[in-house]
């Protein structure tokens, strides 16, 4: 399928043209929509891009974002997609690895998260060097890989649309003229493909709100008279934490995913919003592959969604794709003999065939909804000229065991870490030693309690 083909046809084409496809601080129907994109669209021809131009986007949560996706899809265009908070250190050697034609970004933007903006100006430069696509990819994502390096993540439009039929096949999520209140990260799966894409695509209406606080979710939740919340776990933490519970009538479904959901944040919040919280599970590489909509009881998930084909092989969830999708072949432990290795650990109930997760195989982390390698802030910490060992873990934080004869200060070391990476992935701890323990192979040891005890270090 061509990259332009698909968009249109398959995403703007549901809901009446006046309906409003998305609710912030204001509200723009599907026909306002198709306009913005189109003119955006002649714009981008004008700078030359077209059927199989490769360009990489890195802008700032907004409406104009939003648009620019699609615009770029409808020219055939294929998008590299960065996320606004990478630091120039994370995604300057993809740029350089994937050789896109261009870039369109936003303005710089040093803070956190702050909600959704409206319009916000962008820039579109060429680059030297660039190169049209050679692969059928519309978008092109990042996760972290246990190389330290990140994995390079390849959709094809026939896998988005795929995803988007198994959100259809499942009866409890929003239907056309429903809202769906989304509190995720729009450059991450769950808030691009399961929270806009999949609402364009049934004529649902996205409500995103201006700021994320609690207050204000609620506010628009009502307002809106909301039929889903998606978030992350911490999202729905701080809705447990409010003084006061607005009456929401329309709340029939709460989604999360990105990292387990604590219990007591689950109990809760049905306790407050008389709404279980339901986890789904997916990857970058497939989106969408595990949900129960009624709300089990964590660790449950539920059972594998219509269309997908996994099977859970020593704990390890197998999912079987037709092909790779890593548009670099780079990843031959992930993808063996048609089936994808999650590196996630899951239990099967034998009788109801539901899955349970259990944690990770190797050093990923999942902090406020954002895969972390730990293995990649290690590595950023043996650059310094002055490191020569580390071992970075992680229990209610991100904890740094830097080795070496003359150890930076804890405030160089913090310093050196902003500028090549996103803040979430800076440790909050750091240890330092002449020398880290190890095993009697020699191998440094990789046990939090182990290594503080060996270092005197309370624990």
């Amino acid at each position: 399928m061509a990259i332009e083909s698909w968009w249109g046809e398959s995403l703007l084409e549901a809901g009446g043209v006046g309906d409003p496809w998305v609710i912030s601080k204001t509200a723009e129907s599907r026909s306002e929509l198709r306009t913005a994109v189109a003119e955006l669209g002649r714009a981008f021809g004008d700078h030359g891009i077209g059927g199989g131009s490769s360009v990489l986007v890195r802008m700032r949560p907004s409406l104009t974002y939003l648009r620019v996706l699609l615009a770029l899809w409808s020219r055939g265009a294929q998008v590299i997609l960065v996320d606004f908070r990478a630091a120039p250190g994370e995604y300057e050697p993809l740029g350089e690895l994937l050789r896109p034609q261009f870039t369109v970004e936003s303005d710089g933007y040093d803070g956190p998260a702050a909600g959704l903006v409206a319009e916000v100006p962008f820039r579109v430069l060429a680059r030297p060097g660039g190169v049209p696509t050679a692969s059928d990819h519309c978008l092109v994502q990042f996760s972290s890989g246990s190389t330290g390096r990140p994995k390079v993540i390849g959709r094809t439009p026939e896998s988005v649309l795929a995803e988007l039929d198994r959100h259809a096949a499942l009866g409890e999520l929003p239907r056309a003229g429903e809202r769906l209140l989304l509190l995720n990260s729009l450059a991450h799966t769950m808030g691009l493909v399961s929270g806009v894409l999949y609402a364009l695509r049934t004529g649902a209406t996205v409500v995103l709100p201006p700021a994320p606080t609690p207050l204000e979710v609620l506010r628009l939740a009502r307002e809106t008279d909301a039929a889903a919340i998606y978030g992350v776990p911490a999202h729905f933490e701080l809705l447990t934490r409010t003084r006061e519970v607005p009456e929401l009538p329309a709340l029939r479904l709460a989604v999360t995913g990105g990292e387990r959901l604590p219990t007591e944040v689950y109990e809760e919040f049905h306790r407050r919003y008389a709404t279980r919280i339901s986890q789904v599970y997916g990857v970058t590489e497939t989106g969408l592959l595990v949900a129960g909509l009624h709300g089990p009881q964590p660790p449950v998930l539920g059972a594998v969604v219509p269309g997908v084909q996994a099977k859970v092989v020593d704990e390890e969830l197998h999912v079987r794709l037709d092909r790779s999708p890593y548009p670099l072949d780079d990843q031959p432990d992930r993808y063996v003999d048609g089936w994808l290795r999650t590196f996630d650990r899951f239990a099967v109930d034998p009788v109801t065939g539901e899955l349970s997760i259990l944690g990770r195989l190797d050093s990923l982390v999942t902090i406020g909804g954002l895969k972390i390698d730990l293995t990649e802030v290690e590595s950023v910490l043996l650059e310094h000229p002055r490191v020569a060992e580390a071992v970075v873990l992680h229990d209610r934080a991100i904890e740094a065991y830097v080795g070496g004869d003359a150890v930076p200060e804890t405030g160089e070391l913090i310093a050196w870490c902003r500028e090549r990476l996103t803040a979430v992935k800076i440790p909050k701890r750091f240890a330092r030693a002449v020398e880290l323990p190890r095993n009697k192979t020699g191998k440094l040891i990789r046990d939090r309690d182990t290594i503080r005890s060996a270092l005197k270090e309370p624990t």
